[in-house]
């Protein structure tokens, strides 16, 4: 990171990677390249410090700073020993690796994570007589290990904690939707951020206050400040990440004549969503209820209504009351929300045909290890021919 452009690495979830492509575009990244799973681009200090702050869809931001191929177990030891790694880490910072292999004569990443953690301690040793010590939790510096087909690259990670951990999160429901993800359902959806969105199964409320977050240019990041990766690395400048906070908490948008509703049957649920909201300090521009799905009504001519229903896999559900749930969901889109854009993420695509209705879009994604889709229906007022 010495020179003042170098390469960086953002993660995030598969179906997500053009939309944090263009996330990092409107930040100002260059040579911006869509791999899967990830984003790489070039940038400066200012930009890895904003896009931690900014992006809605990253996961993690890494800078790499060696990559060497490896033939075996003492090649490796030998060459991370060769990195300096006073530059990167203190002896009294705690550290952590996080490793990833793939097509590799190395089969186990955490046998290569120790490996590597004992080159470094080794050295450390050798020149001080002292030793940074392991914190897999909460430590100072993490580090990115990545080999494929034995070649190895390491990295910091700018981020910390994983991004998707906004902070405004304090109760959930029994299967949380994961914010990065939530946001991306939204920016997917190209919801205008002016007509109402609503979520008539919203839980703890995840896809609401995302929602809000989007319409109101909200930077997720203010919710953590002073809690990123990078705030513990040598050369973290303080002075510009005060400067990129006050930047980014200048342009939240005033409130606005913006409906952004929310509903569910269990009132646990809805206390839920309401201290979530309340910690996102956005109780004035989210409105919860405790309501019963099929009397959700459509507000005006046209908007969102977005939902993340039950999918039986991760919740166990029997199949008939999956099935009939998706009917009813179905049924309620037709009656309530004419005029209205229609979003259902699901797991379970074959519970998904009982909806009744013809997607206009099917988009690929994950929810951690269940392949979803995120299914658009366009309820038009008549006919489409009308």
């Amino acid at each position: 990171m010495k020179n003042n452009f170098f390469e960086i690495i953002a993660t995030t979830q598969f179906g997500l990677e053009e939309i944090l492509a263009e996330e990092l575009r409107q930040l100002g990244a260059q040579n911006v390249k869509v791999a899967t799973r990830a984003v790489e681009f070039t940038g400066d200090k200012r930009l890895l410090y904003a896009a931690n702050i900014w992006c809605r869809t990253a996961i993690r931001l890494l800078v790499p700073f060696a990559s060497f191929y490896v033939r075996d177990e003492e090649d490796l030891y030998r060459k991370v020993s060769r990195i300096r790694w006073q530059d990167y880490l203190s002896l009294d910072q705690t550290f952590a690796i996080n490793a990833v292999v793939s097509k590799s004569t190395f089969q186990h990443s955490l046998f290569l994570s120790q490996l590597t953690k004992d080159a470094i301690v080794d050295q450390f040793r050798h020149k001080t007589g002292r030793r940074p010590d392991i914190d897999v939790t909460r430590p100072d510096i993490r580090l990115n290990l990545h080999m494929h087909e034995n070649q190895l690259t390491l990295a910091l990670d700018a981020s910390g904690d994983s991004l998707h951990r906004r902070g405004y999160r304090i109760q959930t429901n029994v299967a949380p939707l994961n914010e990065v993800l939530a946001a991306g359902l939204i920016l997917l959806s190209g919801w205008d951020r002016q007509s109402p969105f609503i979520d008539p199964m919203c839980g703890s409320g995840t896809l609401l206050i995302e929602a809000a977050m989007i319409a109101y240019n909200i930077a997720p990041g203010l919710y953590r400040q002073n809690s990123f990766g990078f705030s513990q690395w040598p050369d973290f400048d303080q002075n510009l990440y005060d400067a990129l906070v006050a930047e980014a908490q200048a342009k939240r948008l005033p409130e606005a004549d913006l409906e952004i509703i929310g509903s569910d049957i269990d009132k646990d649920y809805i206390e839920a969503a309401r201290n979530n909201i309340t910690q996102a300090r956005l109780e004035d521009e989210i409105r919860v209820r405790v309501r019963d799905f099929r009397e959700a009504q459509a507000i005006g001519d046209r908007g969102v209504v977005m939902l993340n229903p039950p999918y039986g896999e991760r919740l166990g559900t029997d199949e008939a009351s999956i099935n009939q749930l998706y009917k009813t969901i179905g049924d309620t889109f037709k009656s309530n929300f004419s005029g209205y854009d229609a979003y259902v993420f699901t797991g379970n695509l074959e519970a998904a045909k009982h909806i009744g209705l013809r997607t206009s879009r099917r988009i690929p994604l994950y929810n951690g290890a269940i392949e979803c889709r995120l299914l658009k229906f366009e309820l038009y007022r008549g006919s489409k021919k009308q």
